[in-house]
């Protein structure tokens, strides 16, 4: 095993289901601090195994992440719980609140377990914008409209990850749900003001931010409050997040490929002002050229590494095998509740 390097900011991705010669040399960058996972990255949960040990054999220390939300956004699927979306639980609390509220405990920790039990730390999750299939990106992402109900189904999602050892990661500050654009296709306006946003979309993050190691802000301009996107702008990042909500864990940018971050600039000047603004991480996918621009730039300008990266390290790591997790009561009465609801 290879001695443990800092977690530098870069958290970029790989081009298939086994670790390329090149790719290790690029992890073992002091500006990486990251490897986040995509479908193209999955053939079984055997496969998902070796390429874990692969990583860890030559970054031990990496932070290894995915998207594993559930619905239409859960990365591994054969031989995993078959996830349902966020909406459909909150479909059930309408019905009945307490199953609704047992359904998200049981979805929050059987996501974690199984991600921990394959050798993963982070599942950017859940998602506490409140949506009812408006935004094109959002829709049943959400688990629901109402900031109530997201709030309460949420805290149970993330009372679970808990459980299972996962910090969780909120997303997407302050609210998304509220705009129709795609911001993976381009850069979403929303025209309300500050008073507006807070008392409506940003009611769970100001509730939840407490119980969260991790926030994903938006590539969104809120242009009567402030001109950059929000994970561009330090009044969202530094005023808002740190200084009047007291958040103190790791900010991640969204992806900064997406057409929602081209108004800043290439790449470099995309993570530079990121992390400017107040990101600690920032996500650089599905172009590894770019990633390594970005590397070469930090490491030019000899970016330190950000010591906040290391509280996503998850609490708890058992059972230490998918195998071992499938065999236990709380796996299978879990997912089988998830069945009834996909």
């Amino acid at each position: 095993m290879r001695a443990e390097l800092p977690l530098g900011p870069v958290i970029l991705d790989i081009t298939g289901t086994e670790l390329q010669a090149e790719e290790a040399e690029i992890l073992q960058h002091p500006q990486v601090g990251g490897l986040i996972f995509f479908r193209r990255n999955f053939e079984s949960p055997e496969q998902l195994a070796c390429l874990v040990t692969q990583i860890r054999a030559v970054r031990p220390d990496i932070l290894i992440a995915v998207d594993q939300e559930g619905g239409r956004v859960q990365r591994f699927k054969s031989g995993f719980t078959r996830l349902p979306a966020l909406q459909n639980i909150g479909n059930l609390y309408l019905q009945s609140p307490e199953l609704g509220l047992a359904a998200a405990i049981d979805a929050g920790w059987l996501m974690a377990s199984e991600m921990l039990a394959c050798g993963l730390d982070i599942s950017f999750a859940p998602v506490l914008d409140a949506d009812d299939s408006f935004s094109a990106v959002i829709g049943d992402r959400s688990f629901s409209a109402d900031f109530t109900i997201v709030t309460l189904l949420a805290q149970a999602y993330i009372e679970g990850m808990t459980q299972a050892g996962m910090g969780a990661t909120l997303k997407h500050f302050p609210g998304h749900g509220a705009v129709e654009a795609d911001s993976h296709l381009e850069l979403p306006v929303d025209e309300r003001n500050f008073d507006e946003v807070w008392q409506s979309d940003m009611a769970p993050f100001r509730s939840l931010l407490a119980h969260a190691a991790g926030v994903m802000p938006a590539h969104i301009v809120f242009s009567e409050i402030d001109p950059n996107p929000v994970g561009f702008s330090s009044f969202w990042l530094q005023k808002v997040l740190r200084q009047q909500l007291h958040f103190s864990g790791v900010i991640f940018s969204d992806d900064l490929s997406m057409e929602g971050a081209a108004m800043v600039g290439s790449h470099c000047d995309r993570a530079e002002a990121a992390l400017a603004a107040g990101c600690d991480a920032v996500l650089i996918c599905n172009q590894p050229r770019r990633a390594v621009e970005v590397i070469d730039r930090l490491n030019a300008v000899a970016a330190p590494p950000n010591g906040r990266l290391l509280q996503m390290k998850p609490s708890a790591r058992s059972p230490s095998s998918l195998f071992q997790l499938q065999q236990t009561a709380r796996w299978r009465t879990a997912s089988e509740r998830m069945l009834t609801l996909v």
